[in-house]
């Protein structure tokens, strides 16, 4: 068994690295769709939400509005007190589905996709970690971490490109879009920072090269998964 974190900043293309990893066998769990599913009406962390930040966060229809979050959570600097709610609730989430998958296949490698593995202060266990540093709790989360880089500006581009769902965005809605990634990008520790922590570091710069990278990379996982299992 191995248990991988699969980081990279906003647009860095982790969701693409994932697919590839995946084709070649990996197991793969998803931080952000664990988030959302419980964000839904009947589970703890929506009631919890809502209890903390009040009625102005719902809609109508009782979701959460995403928008009204996003803006008490990043411009008007709360975004801990949301982290503090959720990702106790998600990293506990991911490990019950990481031992769910090696009860079935000793020999299994977890890649867990998350774009705050070294940003949270919360670890399986909720003790606060301040910064990155090598005994920092994510070390007992993952057997290693890979690191998905890429320039800013093509960060950027990614993601007006997937808030734009494909449309050309106007100037207008491009210059939103941009300082909307610029500001989440500014919440986010630097890759020069994070590489140093990291087992291995995977450059995005083309969708190619990307795949090469991974190529290479899979028997290692795997030849590292079946070795502690047998040890």
């Amino acid at each position: 068994m191995l248990r991988v974190g699969l980081t990279g900043g906003l647009g860095s293309g982790k969701s693409t690295a994932a697919h590839l990893f995946a084709q070649h066998g990996a197991h793969i769990i998803e931080a952000d769709a664990i988030g959302r599913t419980m964000m839904q009406p009947g589970h703890v962390v929506y009631d919890a939400i809502v209890e903390h930040f009040g009625a102005g966060v719902l809609l109508p229809d009782g979701q959460l509005d995403r928008a009204a979050l996003a803006r008490i959570s990043f411009a008007e600097g709360r975004v801990e007190e949301l982290n503090a709610i959720v990702h106790p609730a998600v990293i506990a989430e991911q490990a019950r589905l990481a031992a769910e998958i090696f009860a079935r296949d000793q020999n299994s490698v977890v890649i867990v996709e998350s774009a705050l593995i070294f940003e949270t202060k919360y670890s399986e266990t909720a003790q606060p970690n301040a910064e990155v540093k090598s005994d920092a709790p994510w070390r007992t989360r993952f057997d290693c971490v890979i690191l998905i880089t890429a320039p800013d500006e093509a960060k950027i581009e990614r993601y007006i490109q997937r808030m734009a769902a494909g449309e050309p965005p106007s100037a207008d809605q491009r210059a939103k879009l941009t300082a909307e990634a610029r500001r989440r990008l500014a919440q986010q520790i630097p890759d020069e920072r994070k590489a140093p922590f990291c087992d291995f570091v995977l450059h995005n710069n083309e969708m190619a090269e990307l795949e090469r990278q991974i190529d290479e990379l899979w028997p290692m996982l795997w030849f590292s998964s079946a070795s502690n299992h047998k040890h």
